[in-house]
């Protein structure tokens, strides 16, 4: 086969489902979130922060994972956007440098000094932003999730985790799988360590906000009194998967109905009883709490020397008196879903890639590319509705695939778009 190439100078943007998301953008509320949030730059700065993000923003959108690509591939396609200001990388991570907040010092019940890094501005511009976009509602019970997670990532000031890997080990609460609330911290902090201060913030943050929450779930990291009382205070309901210990042990040696359920085509038994897992101060009343338990054959024949059995038993602690303990157990499982949102973070929306070089610096990044990740869930939500080709539950490659990567190129001021696809549905 022989190619014949023939070179013109048109200027075709080949991301051009870029212009409807960024379209979107300007047209809502924002724009004018950013700038009210986190004020106006100098008189003599030439792109404002909203600039800046919706740049980078799209970066993203159009399949870029670092700064370095505007350079190299992008700047001459968003140059081509009207009303689109674009700046080159240094700029933009510059301008994300100055929205920097000073590390703070935590120290731990064994004496360990520890930084963590909060950003309230930021965070509160993201619920802000969930709000106006009716993403989250103000006066509606949610579901909220929060977790720990090892980013790995080699910078000037990160420490080796628990996984011995250097970087950071963030604090992350989300919503339907949208991120919430964030707080940077050391790679070797202790879990548990500054985890109820953490979420207590982050409570109150959505609740000053108007947004409740009606259960709470999460792992076991979580599970101390401290932490466990203030997600109690925050939440109808909390489920926390419960760390095994000899007086539990001891109580479950006692029980002696235990009943057979199928969760995923695997055989459980499962009980609840009642349990007091903490200790408490003389004068102090002690709570307690259901604890429901599942156990399974691990298919060993020699019997465990504790509870006496072949047994591999976990729990959950909850407040939910009223569900099965199958149903207790199922919706704690479901808790997998909002773990695939680190995945996407960091796949997705170059959390794998932080920019910078030290930890307030990775936060403001991460912050700013947490709310990208939320508007393209709204975007995608939004487009779906009107374009069957898209689903909502698109990850961003495929959303790249199916809608950004099209040929288009502006005429005066009719955006034309060389494809069978009905774009024009989303004309505004």
């Amino acid at each position: 086969m022989k190619i014949k190439v023939e070179r013109r100078q048109d200027k075709i943007n080949p991301f051009g489902g870029i212009n409807f998301a960024i379209n979107a953008i300007k047209t809502s509320c924002i724009v004018e979130l950013i700038e009210d949030e986190l004020g106006k730059r100098p008189a003599q700065a030439k792109y404002s922060y909203s600039d800046i993000f919706i740049e980078l923003w799209s970066l993203f959108f159009c399949g870029g994972d670092c700064a370095e690509d505007l350079n190299e591939h992008l700047h001459g396609h968003f140059s081509k956007i009207p009303e689109m200001k674009t700046a080159n990388a240094d700029t933009v991570l510059r301008v994300l440098k100055k929205l920097k907040t000073e590390k703070e010092q935590v120290i731990s019940s064994t004496g360990n000094t520890y930084d963590i890094n909060r950003h309230d501005k930021l965070n509160h511009l993201n619920i802000s932003i969930l709000l106006r976009l009716g993403l989250l509602s103000p006066g509606k019970k949610h579901d909220f999730d929060y977790d720990n997670e090892v980013l790995p990532t080699e910078k000037l000031d990160t420490k080796k985790s628990y996984q011995m890997q250097f970087g950071y080990f963030p604090g992350m609460a989300t919503i339907n799988g949208m991120p919430v609330y964030f707080e940077n911290r050391d790679g070797n902090m202790n879990v548990k360590t500054g985890q109820a201060e953490l979420l207590e913030r982050g409570y109150k943050m959505l609740k000053d906000n108007g947004v409740e929450i009606n259960r709470s779930r999460m792992d076991a990291g979580s599970y101390s009194r401290d932490i466990v009382e203030t997600a109690d205070k925050y939440s109808d309901l909390i489920y926390i998967r419960a760390n095994k210990c000899e007086s539990l042990t001891e109580e479950l040696r006692d029980v002696e109905t235990w009943e057979k359920v199928e969760i995923n085509f695997i055989k459980y038994e499962v009980c609840s009883i009642d349990y007091q897992p903490f200790s408490y101060e003389k004068g102090e009343t002690p709570k307690t709490y259901r604890l429901v338990v599942m156990r399974e054959e691990i298919g060993e024949k020699q019997l465990n020397v504790f509870t006496g059995d072949s047994m591999k038993y976990r729990s959950i602690l909850t407040t939910d008196y009223c569900s099965s303990s199958k149903e207790v157990i199922e919706y704690y499982n479901a808790r997998g879903a909002e773990e695939r949102t680190i995945d996407a973070m960091n796949n997705d929306f170059g959390w794998n890639r932080m920019p910078f070089s030290f930890m307030e610096e990775n936060t403001v990044f991460l912050i700013v590319m947490m709310i990208c990740k939320n508007i393209f869930t709204w975007l995608i939500g939004m487009f779906a509705e009107k374009l069957t080709f898209l689903k909502n539950n698109f990850r961003l490659k495929k959303f790249i695939f199916r809608f950004i990567i099209v040929p288009a190129k502006w005429v005066r001021r009719t955006l034309v778009v060389y494809s069978t696809k009905p774009y024009e549905l989303l004309a505004t």
